[in-house]
């Protein structure tokens, strides 16, 4: 009865986590990503503690979930965790208006993102 449980799309030695619904375009988003990409969990939360980017604690929230699923879900050690992937993609756009000179107007996208952080038990050198 029912349906089956799906199958993992990760290894086991990953987790992840999404969020969705970032309020800042998906390119001021991937500069984030790049910077955290291929360090390890730890370095990756400190970088984003003393960025001055407004939306670098959010992604900090993120990688702390991913993080957190991997210790709690998965059973991962968390001093060897290193973020082995930061996906942006885009999402919706409100669309808004701003009146401007001679009855013209101006239109003003105001974007949202979504990430994927995707963290990996760094394997014995």
């Amino acid at each position: 009865m029912g349906q089956e449980k799906n199958a993992r799309r990760l290894k086991d030695s990953e987790a992840m986590a999404y969020g969705k619904y970032f309020r800042t375009s998906p390119q001021k988003l991937n500069l984030l990503a790049q910077i955290i990409r291929g360090k390890s969990a730890g370095r990756a939360m400190i970088d984003l503690e003393f960025s001055k980017r407004r939306i670098a604690q959010d992604v900090r929230k993120l990688l702390q979930s991913a993080v957190s699923n991997a210790e709690n879900n998965h059973g991962l050690d968390v001093d060897r965790l290193v973020v082995a992937e930061a996906t942006v993609g885009k999402t919706m756009v409100l669309k808004r208006f701003h009146t401007r000179g001679r009855g013209r107007s101006a239109a003003i996208e105001k974007k949202f993102s979504n990430m994927t952080i995707v963290v990996r038990e760094a394997e014995e050198a």
